[in-house]
């Protein structure tokens, strides 16, 4: 039996003439696309105002989305009775419309349906949000966190509803109430991954501006509190040990696992009621030709030009056009080690094979309007980067909603088969209309996504798999550590970390180039050895010369992937290989214990390394837009260690996350507290050979947030080489207690 399969990108075009009127009469042969600035050859066609085409007779799924976090009462109140109105003008058998709110956490307020009562119901009454992206940034300290946080989740909410409606079929219309927040280099990989999974599930944002006429500056809406004894004494802590972080900060845990962490999105369509919270949600969509585009914080500026400034680092040049993860931005060389995180050669970065510089941005992310700094900056990058369009400066709310209705039949539909690249490229797209005074309008790019489990169906996993079945051991040694965080009850992500020696990588010239590859398979057995979950990758290198080959393989390479799995005790095995007989296998037991929403604590992540804003971009564009959950807390990412031996200098540090889930309910926030302190202990005697004491976390006010990250550095200059254990204890005002541990070694 012979099978074939033929990939297709599928690209919605709305073309208006200069009066702003749709052009109907256009054929196939009038349009031409192109793919990272190559022409492809269109080999589908339709107009779905056509009943006769593919799809026409469709329904149409509208989403009224109601950002309340940058409402005002009376902008809320004037954009609630508009949407009302156009519920009685659109809804209908083929309209089907859901009604979503924001302000803090993720709420479907309605599901789709064509009752406008429902609908009407459901959009009525002023909301108040839990979370203020338009506080004072430009103020450091808790008003600047404040505003950041509410800035991410409310991205990290498109982001996760527009993963739920991957499976509702055709073009999807999100209509987007709200008053914007300026854009920041911290946004910026929010912004890429939101207008990456919009366009995986053919999500096409509409943003209204509702100030109207005349927008008011954004003003701060919380408070820095008053200082307090255990706060100042932490400082004092952190100035003591010279921490590389500041102990016990809070910084809002969306970047994590989202705003409703106890509130994860099923699969498929949106349930109705208060399902689908910001973190979690349906199965990754995109798929063959799927609509694609990218969350947490990035840094510097975005990257417009290739080459240009990406948070104050100069970006490297770009190479080509595409590339495998999904790209991040150019980083000049601070060493020559290729291990090193800062090392970039051809875009090449640990844990995976990465784009050209800047590329996953320069794809999904149009050119940045003139007015860098205005609230609607993020409004026009949303609808650019996936079909729509902004209304704006006016007051005539009802007359834009109408005008985006108007547009629910009227785009084409190309589709050409794109050129072979590399699982999770990125690639730019180009719509033109060879007739004059014609305007165009497309999504600018899409992400050929990185599978969670790349080898399915290869030879290459059969052979792996027999290998971590075998009781032989494998002739390559690493060292592994697995920590675990919370994603929903009783049901964790665990982090996988590695250590592997560099000359397991087998390099060979090929074209003039060094080229290794490496085949990795990660399986996690049940107790009656059934596969608990499992994830497999290919990691590639490419390397001009012989001589950065070398300083590649000074240092070990640094291996990360992550897998979900429930509550429950595993055997957790890793085969990797270059190819031929020799291969690595490790195996360490990995329980999850039981937890259904209450005070806990996740695993410890042992680090000794960390990316400030400007430089973990890079990391963080390409991992979000692969569905990955980096650690980031306080403005920085923490990247765990593959093994738990330190040097006596060494900067090591551990991240946890604290889950309080008094947090979500707004008659006991306000009075919840939450302390934590750690201890170092001999791992034989127990001995406790340093201790912080209590100490409290600050929180913002009306936080809604139960996730709360950490990290804390470890003080090594006060103990010596040995054997220990870091145990990190975290308890709240209600008198709730919960205690992890992890073992490290000081050389």
């Amino acid at each position: 039996m012979i099978r074939t399969e033929t990939k297709v990108v599928l690209v919605d075009t709305v073309v208006t003439d200069k009066k702003g009127n749709y052009v109907r009469s256009l054929t196939a042969k009038d349009f031409k696309v192109w793919e990272d600035n190559k022409e492809q050859t269109i080999k589908s066609f339709s107009f779905q105002s056509d009943p006769s085409a593919p799809g026409g007779a469709q329904r149409r799924y509208i989403v009224l989305f109601f950002d309340n976090s940058t409402m005002g009462p009376g902008a809320q109140a004037q954009a609630r009775q508009a949407a009302a109105k156009f519920i009685d003008s659109n809804a209908g058998p083929n309209r089907m419309m859901a009604i979503v709110n924001f302000g803090g956490v993720i709420q479907i307020a309605q599901n789709f349906t064509d009752d406008p009562t429902r609908l009407k119901q459901a959009v009525s009454g002023v909301k108040i949000a839990a979370v203020a992206p338009n506080g004072d940034a430009s103020t450091a300290g808790l008003s600047k966190a404040a505003a950041d946080f509410g800035a991410r989740d409310m991205l990290l909410a498109l982001r996760s509803l527009s993963k739920n409606l991957n499976m509702v079929p055709g073009r999807k219309t999100l209509i987007l109430f709200t008053g914007g927040f300026p854009l920041t280099q911290e946004r910026m990989s929010e912004i890429t991954a939101a207008i990456d999974t919009c366009n995986k599930s053919n999500v096409a944002v509409y943003p209204i501006d509702v100030r109207g006429l005349i927008a008011t500056p954004p003003v701060a809406t919380l408070e820095t509190p008053s200082s307090n004894p255990l706060r100042n004494a932490q400082a004092g802590l952190a100035r003591a040990f010279g921490a590389i972080l500041q102990p016990a900060a809070f910084t809002s845990g969306s970047l994590v696992q989202g705003m409703s962490f106890f509130q994860r999105g099923g699969g498929g369509a949106p349930g109705g009621g208060t399902g689908g919270g910001t973190g979690g949600g349906g199965a990754p969509g995109g798929g063959t030709g799927g609509r694609t585009g990218g969350t947490a914080p990035g840094g510097g500026t975005p990257g417009g030009t290739p080459g240009g400034t990406t948070g104050g680092t100069p970006g490297g040049t770009p190479g080509g056009t595409t590339g495998n993860t999904g790209g991040g931005r150019g980083i000049t060389p601070t060493n020559t080690n290729p291990n090193n995180p800062n090392f970039n050669n051809r875009g090449f970065n640990n844990g995976g094979l990465l784009g050209p510089p800047n590329q996953a941005r320069n794809t999904l992310i149009p050119k940045m309007p003139e007015t860098g700094i205005d609230n609607q900056t993020v409004m026009q990058m949303l609808a650019d980067g996936t079909g729509g369009f902004v209304i704006k400066n006016t007051n005539d709310l009802f007359a834009g909603l109408e005008k985006i209705g108007k547009e629910m039949d009227e785009f084409y539909v190309l589709g050409y088969t794109p050129p072979e690249s590399e699982e999770g490229s990125c690639h730019a797209l180009r719509v033109k209309v060879d007739q004059g005074g014609t305007s165009v309008r497309a999504r600018t790019g899409y992400c050929n996504t990185r599978s969670r489990d790349l080898l399915a169906g290869n030879p290459v996993e059969k052979t792996l798999e027999s290998r971590a079945a075998a009781s032989q051991a494998g002739s390559v040694a690493a060292s592994m550590q697995l920590p675990y965080f919370y994603t929903g009850p009783n049901v964790a992500r665990v982090n996988v970390a590695m250590e592997i020696p560099a000359d397991a990588m087998k390099f060979e010239k090929q074209k003039g180039k060094f080229q290794a590859e490496m085949n990795v398979l990660g399986i996690a057995y049940n107790t009656d050895g059934s596969v608990g979950a499992r994830f497999s990758d290919t990691v590639k290198r490419e390397f001009e010369d012989k001589k950065q080959v070398e300083a590649f393989q000074e240092a070990p390479f640094h291996y990360e992937n992550e897998f979900e799995i429930g509550s429950g005790s595993y055997n957790f095995k890793v085969v990797f290989s270059a190819g031929g007989a020799s291969f690595g296998k490790i195996e360490a037991p990995l329980t999850i214990g039981p937890w259904a929403s209450q005070f806990g604590l996740s695993g410890l992540a042992l680090s000794r390394e960390i990316r400030r804003q400007a430089a973990m971009a890079q990391s963080l564009d390409a991992s979000l837009i692969e569905d990955r959950v980096p650690l980031v807390t306080q403005g920085v990412q923490v990247i765990p260690s593959g093994s738990n031996k330190f040097g006596k200098t060494e900067n090591a540090m551990f991240y946890a996350e604290i889950y309080e889930p008094l947090l979500q309910n707004a008659d006991t926030a306000a009075n919840v507290q939450v302390g934590i302190q750690f201890r170092i202990l001999d791992r034989k005697t127990k001995e406790q050979k340093f201790s912080t004491g209590l100490m409290r976390l600050d929180i913002p006010e009306k936080s809604e947030n139960p996730t709360i990250p950490i990290a804390e550095k470890m003080p090594f200059d006060s103990i010596g080489a040995g054997q220990y254990t870091v145990e990190l204890e975290a308890r709240d005002t209600a008198g709730k207690l919960a205690t992890r541990t992890a073992d490290f070694d000081i050389q």
